[in-house]
């Protein structure tokens, strides 16, 4: 990705249908001046696939020529944020630069890219800027003439406003400009973008998508809105879609974008294990192991990172009289030698064919699901039960780590309590569409659970590490004291937390909370 540049680009379009055009906006408050800065022609040409993947999902790539930002454009949505968008661009290049092609290969596959639409602009643009002369925004009215390339000779043209925050502007100031436009009679575009709308006149723009439909995805079969299998596959649908959205991001390297991919995964294949009795095992358990095994490869980062910061943390708490030895600079050459490389490897892990066959296999599962016979019962009446079969579970393991003494043992006992407690959690969170309240109150409760069950883990990997670190510095000739100080503390912060288990469980497993899910 060094050769691309990502920023985020928060903006909105309105109809240039008013009579007088553009208003004066220095009466918007802030604006000191509006500059004029002239007339610029852009030339942009629309990439997507035949069967328009990229612009049902509201993304963009284009190649365009003129203005001060020519190059290739990739715009992908931040629904989170409205009118915002994170756009990537790359240098000025015949083809489709391949950082870009990575970037939507999740939603593309390996299907061609190829020209769909030129557009042509006339840019009349103005910069708002307040009494320092600092720009607060761009303001352009732009003369759009749109053309197909798919061999047909449709073409349309319009001309449209469109206001653009500056980085790190108020967006506020948005809502200011929108207000000084609708007293002239302007009002906001329909479309969300130039493509949007250039295909839609053209007769061929894409149909919204049916929550999750992925490329190619055939529709599913007819279910009842109020029944499980409907439910189990809406929510199945949301993790899909969580996984394509989110594998630019990780291929980005942006924060907790690995962490949230495997999230995605781990509901996923906990839904399959739970609702069971919905969806036929024999054919979603082989796509859990590939689940698993995406889950695995994008954890050698995410896990170090993690455990990175607690030991950082942990440093940074130790007296200076106690720090002996070249404490940071060990921690560095462990986090250092854990991480080469592994950064290639993720990407190179999103760009494989197993991983496009496992969007392709979930894609797939979704257009024809292998129903059983309880999917078309009320969700009411099934979804209880599974989540209820999850906590029997959670309970079982988690009296028999209580049972145990203090040791190696029990750390394995609440480990797999944590994976269990995980697992209610999101047999909860998935049922709460239908149940409501109570499956919600259930999934907190269970999330309680998991942190407490969690925070241990924690622990016991961070004494595996600082182990290992003490033989490193030792075997250096450094001291190891400090290494030993801080795996004592992890002792202690665990015993801790065992504490806190017994009061946790025992709120958590109160028959009420129960008693609410029916089934």
């Amino acid at each position: 990705m060094a050769d691309t540049k990502r920023e985020r680009e928060i903006e909105r379009k309105y109809d240039a249908e008013a009579p007088g055009g553009l208003p004066d906006l220095r009466g918007v408050a802030g604006v000191a001046d509006v500059i004029d800065k002239g007339v610029a022609d852009l030339d942009a040409v629309y990439y997507d696939t035949a069967d328009q993947r990229l612009a049902t999902a509201s993304v963009t790539l284009r190649r365009r020529t003129g203005g001060h930002d020519a190059g290739w454009h990739l715009k992908l949505p931040v629904p989170e944020i409205e009118g915002a968008r994170d756009e990537v661009h790359a240098p000025l290049s015949d083809d489709v630069p391949r950082a870009l092609i990575g970037l939507v290969r999740s939603r593309v596959r390996e299907a061609d890219l190829v020209p769909v639409v030129r557009l042509r602009s006339a840019r009349d643009l103005r910069h708002l800027v307040d009494a320092d002369g600092t720009l607060l925004a761009e303001v352009s009215v732009d003369g759009v003439r749109a053309a197909r390339l798919d061999g047909t000779t449709a073409t349309t043209a319009w001309t449209e406003i469109e206001v653009e925050l500056a980085p790190n502007g108020d967006p506020h100031l948005l809502d200011k400009v929108e207000k000084k436009l609708r007293k002239a009679g302007v009002r906001r575009s329909t479309s969300v973008s130039k493509l949007a709308r250039a295909l839609a006149e053209t007769g061929s723009a894409p149909e919204a998508a049916a929550v999750g439909d992925g490329p190619g995805e055939l529709p599913g079969p007819t279910l009842k809105p109020d029944t499980a299998g409907a439910q189990v596959l809406a929510y199945l649908r949301e993790q899909r879609d969580a996984l394509v959205d989110l594998d630019p991001a990780v291929r980005q390297d942006l924060p907790d974008s690995v962490h949230q991919m495997r999230v995605a995964t781990r509901r996923t294949r906990s839904a399959f294990k739970t609702y069971g009795k919905i969806l036929d095992r024999a054919v979603t358990d082989p796509i859990g192991e590939e689940l698993k095994w995406l889950a695995g490869e994008l954890g050698v980062d995410r896990d170090r990172e993690v455990l990175t910061e607690r030991l950082t943390e942990a440093i940074a708490a130790v007296p200076r009289t106690l720090l002996l030895g070249p404490v940071r600079g060990r921690l560095k050459i462990w986090k250092v030698a854990g991480r080469a490389g592994s950064r290639r490897k993720t990407v190179a892990v999103l760009d494989s064919k197993r991983y496009l066959a496992l969007l392709d296999g979930l894609d797939a599962l979704l257009a024809d699901p292998p129903l059983r016979k309880a999917a078309r019962t009320p969700a009411a009446q099934a979804l209880p039960a599974a989540v209820l079969k999850d906590y029997d579970r959670l309970a079982t393991r988690v009296d028999h780590a209580l049972a145990l003494d203090p040791g190696t043992d029990r750390d394995l006992a609440l480990h797999e309590a944590r994976k269990a407690a995980k697992r209610a959690r999101y047999a909860g969170e998935a049922a709460t569409p239908a149940l409501g309240k109570p499956a919600a109150t259930f999934a907190k409760r269970m999330k309680a659970v998991q942190k407490v069950l969690g925070d241990h883990q924690d622990s016991v990997v961070a004494r595996e590490a600082l182990r290992d670190l003490a033989i490193q510095a030792h075997a250096a000739g450094e001291s190891a004291f400090v290494w030993g100080l801080l795996y004592g503390r992890e002792e202690a912060a665990a015993a801790a937390r065992e504490r806190d288990l017994v009061g946790v469980w025992e709120r958590a497993s109160r028959p009420k909370a129960r008693a609410a899910l029916g089934g």
